[in-house]
């Protein structure tokens, strides 16, 4: 029952887009159609969820040693290695969706979602046990998956906002704004509910 509502509390009560408001700019960058979209969050879940498995790692090391302070300098290096794993491999394999996420890709590294993702996991679930490690990957994982679904929602509603008529002023970042205002009310609206 821990791991359902550590699920379903990573990927909606604390969405890191939504409700905690980390990773903005890709959220906001990458949702103008659903298949870039679609990219972005699988690429984003790859990275948050082996990035929780290394830092959490990495973090024994530098407890170790008496080297914390070195954390955020250590998950930032971790960080920047998975994405350019992910860029070479979309680069060979898939060059269309890696010339769609353009600059986007590369940002990953300073995506502060997933970086926050990994001192959350540290602080949360600490570096106690086994149990620990896998609480930190499902929430790396379903964080991902919750960033999935709100990018999702958001390329779907801006490509319906495409075919409509919107007003002058509105038109592009304004509507967009507004329509991610609203989703993130109603995102914080579970943790009323689950709460």
């Amino acid at each position: 029952m821990a791991y359902f509502l550590l699920i379903i509390g990573a990927m909606f009560v604390n969405n890191f887009v939504l409700c905690q408001f980390l990773g903005i700019c890709p959220f906001l960058g990458v949702s103008k159609k659903t298949d870039t979209a679609l990219g972005m969050g699988l690429a984003v879940i790859f990275v948050m969820g082996v990035a929780s498995i290394f830092t959490w790692l990495i973090q024994l090391v530098l407890v170790k040693f008496h080297i914390e302070y070195l954390q955020t300098i250590a998950f930032i290096l971790v960080i920047a290695a998975l994405v350019q794993i992910i860029e070479m491999v979309l680069k060979r394999f898939m060059p269309s969706l890696y010339s769609a996420l353009g600059v986007y890709l590369p940002l990953i590294t300073t995506n502060c979602a997933v970086l926050g993702v990994a001192i959350l996991n540290i602080s949360e679930f600490g570096i106690a046990g086994a149990g620990s490690l896998l609480q930190s990957f499902l929430n790396g994982v379903f964080s991902g998956v919750g960033f999935t679904i709100s990018i999702l929602l958001l390329a779907g509603i801006r490509e319906r906002m495409d075919l409509e008529l919107v007003p002058k002023p509105f038109r592009g970042f304004p509507i967009t704004l507004i329509t991610a205002s609203i989703m993130s009310m109603a995102f914080v609206a579970f943790g009323g509910l689950l709460g």
